[in-house]
């Protein structure tokens, strides 16, 4: 038997803390395997602490001096890794939204906004409820070219009368 009640299971992170907890509010602690289970509990918990502490240390240690480790240059290189891993993410990240910003976009186009049908294109009304449908293309003021809002009745830019 390992050495634990759920032998590898922490090297899976926290799957074994989660069995472990499941299982200490299971299993009565005053019976053997409750003590037993309390105890590899207690042990884990703290051997955990203790490898963060560990960690903390060397992390002080290591930035008072850089250079006195043989690692630092190894240590740069993996950070400098990091950071073009972390623009690859970025990038990807915004691309991922841009498209699916682009394809919310494709997909608005014909949709009704009163009962969101999708209409072929090129139509001018909802076949569904008759709603009047927005044009595609932005439209422009006759007498000073400036970008109207859909259902306008006057320029807000020269006053100029549209047509709608």
């Amino acid at each position: 038997m390992a050495n634990d009640l759920f032998g590898g299971l922490g090297n899976l992170g926290g799957l074994g803390n989660i069995l472990g907890g499941i299982a200490k509010s299971v299993v009565p602690k005053d019976t053997p395997e409750g003590k037993l289970l309390n105890a590899q509990s207690d042990l884990a918990d703290l051997q955990k602490q203790e490898r963060e502490l560990l960690l903390d240390i060397g992390k002080q240690a290591y930035e008072q001096n850089p250079s006195a480790w043989p690692q630092d240059s190894k240590l740069k290189l993996i950070r400098q890794n990091i950071s073009a891993a972390q623009a690859t993410l970025d990038e990807a990240s915004a691309a991922q939204k841009q498209a699916e910003a682009e394809k919310a976009a494709e997909d608005a186009k014909g949709r009704c906004p009163e009962c969101g049908h999708k209409n072929p294109e090129g139509v001018k009304f909802c076949q569904e409820c008759g709603t009047p449908l927005a044009s595609s293309a932005p439209k422009h003021c006759t007498s000073c070219g400036a970008e109207l809002a859909p259902g306008t009745r006057f320029c807000g830019g020269c006053g100029a009368r549209q047509e709608v």
